[in-house]
């Protein structure tokens, strides 16, 4: 008998491995979500789960009831998503004078911490008492209008009313609504520019205070602010019939 060559042993002990480990390979189960990604190509679909806790976990952009103050209103809105503020923003604040710098200095200042703290117990920030003192108070305002909704109470909705057109420019207003009642109202949209800056600094608070207080756009208009308050009052119907209001 023949004895085989060893280098012809070498090869087809070889070739007897190398069949093996594509016999394996081949075997492999497809749904092996790491064949996939290492290969370069996406990996298994997750199925997307829903946020635990419903309207409980509280989602939504509120706007706080305005704050007054001994130097003008404050008033807070605020983005929650999860339960927890992810947004804070002053709507209104004091203005006109020194007012303007404290307010400037203060108002980013309240808005980290509101997002920091998470709720209204924040730090007031020196040499701006009342501002922090109003903002707290609208602050608090909206988180409990947060819960309100989280807890089955009545829905929180914001509304963007039609942009109205004035011959010193557009007027467009925004209002929060909650149990069928403004609880928040601010113009995005007012006549700017000379004259019609310290018009709109001084009328659109007050025509703010109004719809909330009266709680439609039967407003009173402000003396010098004729066609300013004609275009809001236009705007915050529109935003209302929006609300069925």
């Amino acid at each position: 008998m023949r004895k085989s060559h060893p280098v012809r042993r070498a090869v087809l002990a070889g070739a007897a491995t190398v069949s093996g480990i594509v016999l394996l390979l081949s075997l492999k189960p497809a749904s092996d979500p790491g064949s996939a990604s290492a290969a370069g190509g996406a990996a298994p679909p997750v199925a997307a789960q829903s946020p635990q806790g419903g309207r409980g976990a509280g989602a939504g952009t509120v706007t706080g009831d305005a704050a007054s103050t001994q130097y003008g209103p404050v008033q807070v809105r605020v983005t929650v998503s999860g339960g927890k503020i992810t947004g804070a923003e002053a709507v209104q604040a004091p203005k006109g004078g020194r007012s303007d710098q404290i307010t400037a200095d203060a108002v980013p200042r309240l808005n980290q911490a509101a997002i920091t703290t998470g709720n209204a117990d924040i730090d007031t920030v020196s040499g701006a008492t009342y501002t922090s003192a109003g903002y707290k108070q609208s602050l608090q305002s909206a988180l409990d209008k947060v819960k309100a909704g989280a807890d089955g109470g009545p829905d929180t909705r914001t509304l963007t009313g039609a942009v109205a057109r004035t011959q010193y420019g557009p007027v467009q207003v925004r209002v929060t609504v909650s149990g069928g009642k403004i609880t928040g109202a601010e113009a995005v949209q007012a006549p700017k520019g000379g004259r019609s800056d310290q018009i709109t600094a001084d009328a659109v608070p007050r025509l703010n205070q109004a719809a909330i207080t009266t709680g439609n756009a039967d407003i009173d208009t402000v003396s010098g602010a004729t066609y300013t308050s004609a275009g809001y009052k236009q705007s915050l119907q529109s935003a209302l019939d929006q609300a069925g209001g």
